[in-house]
């Protein structure tokens, strides 16, 4: 099939690229979120498509993720994915009794976003696997989020200098560098995996969002996982990866012990890769997948 779709969240589409299909990104001259196209990343079965005649662009699926996309395309068949966890548990989707099917990524987000009448299911992340890469050669705890200052509570910035206190933090992600000295910036996937793996372990200390992609692909690279137990997270790191708890003493005491014993954290990140390669691997999520668009498609 040839299936159109918008470059959103390219950790996301990494990983939906990779299924047997053509795959259709929009582009213009500008780029921008309308028009990113590639975005420079070698997806050997995607190619771009001109921003300015999607008309003419002939699709047989098209998997829209923003409600404005729907108003650009019209006459191909689509489902609609959702990323993000809604605001609060009683928000209304913008789709909300659309005649169509309405994919969540988590059974979280499902649960909580009100989708009326229109059928939803749950196609849950699937992640192209980095490899066993972890030393964690280094006493320190990484973190992986977008805006940390911006953002603020919702993703944790204000516990950063409570884990501070137990073991230096790297923070990594756009707009990180405005955290001061913890902040490392934005990188390449492939770099980022390799600085992630050398670092002890993985801290999530998100309080409010979708389920992160950075959060399992530290699990395939073998890094043990400290996190808060919020949202999917419940679900997606097992008690044997790590410490999960809403308890932020717990946490900190778990970041603090995985940093002194680096046995302990070889033993836990061996625990995490294992279950993220059960429970999140590429084969099951694109299956899912293949099966979804064949139905939409017809």
């Amino acid at each position: 099939m040839r299936v159109l779709l918008w470059h959103v969240h390219g950790s996301w589409t990494n990983a939906f690229v990779r299924g047997g299909h053509e795959y259709l990104l929009p582009a213009s001259p500008e780029g921008g979120d309308w028009g990113r196209g590639l975005a420079g990343r070698n997806w050997p079965a995607a190619r771009e498509v001109p921003l300015d005649s999607l008309s003419d662009v002939d699709a047989d699926v098209v998997v829209l993720q923003r409600p404005q996309e729907a108003e650009r395309v019209s006459g191909v068949p689509a489902v609609y994915l959702e990323h993000n966890t809604p605001k609060h548990p009683g928000q209304r989707h913008p789709l909300a009794d659309w005649p169509g099917i309405i994919v969540h990524v988590t059974h979280f987000n499902q649960l909580m976003w009100d989708c009326g009448t229109t059928r939803t299911e749950v196609i849950e992340h699937g992640v192209v696997d980095p490899g066993p890469l972890y030393t964690g050669e280094l006493a320190r705890a990484a973190v992986v989020v977008n805006e940390p200052v911006r953002r603020g509570r919702v993703v944790g910035t204000d516990l950063l200098p409570r884990f501070a206190e137990v073991a230096p933090l790297d923070v990594y992600g756009m707009g990180t560098e405005r955290l001061g000295e913890m902040g490392r910036g934005d990188h390449g996937m492939d770099a980022l995996h390799a600085e992630l793996a050398r670092r002890r372990l993985y801290l999530h200390p998100v309080r409010w969002t979708s389920l992160g992609l950075s959060l399992l692909e530290a699990m395939h690279l073998g890094m043990p996982v400290v996190a808060l137990a919020c949202t999917e997270v419940v679900r997606a790191v097992p008690p044997e990866a790590g410490v999960v708890s809403t308890r932020v003493e717990d946490l900190v005491r778990g970041v603090a012990e995985l940093v002194a014993d680096p046995e302990l954290a070889r033993q836990k990140g061996k625990q995490a890769r294992e279950f993220a390669l059960a429970h999140y691997g590429l084969d099951a999520f694109l299956r899912n997948w293949e099966r979804l668009l064949a139905e939409v498609s017809g």
